[in-house]
């Protein structure tokens, strides 16, 4: 997943490999209540549980899932914040 998808570089990267359920979630929701509107958060998790997680997460915030991709066992998520 490119950084710049859009041409606009992410705001904050989330690190959360290694890291399992429910923690990749939590970490992404207090990074979203910090976040500000129009912000771009780029999500990194290992633990598989987070392609439901991280999407369910999203849509109850209200924010927007802007990409997903998996690539050598990591899920990245795209989230631009309403």
């Amino acid at each position: 997943m490119p950084d710049e998808a859009d041409g606009k570089r992410p705001d904050q990267t989330l690190d959360l490999r290694g890291l399992k359920c429910p923690l990749p979630a939590e970490h992404t929701r207090k990074a979203l209540e910090r976040a500000h509107a129009g912000d771009i958060l780029i999500v990194e998790c290992t633990d598989p549980m987070s392609q439901i997680d991280i999407p369910n997460l999203v849509n109850r915030t209200g924010n927007v899932l802007e990409a997903t991709e998996c690539r050598n066992a990591v899920f990245m998520f795209r989230i631009g914040k309403r």
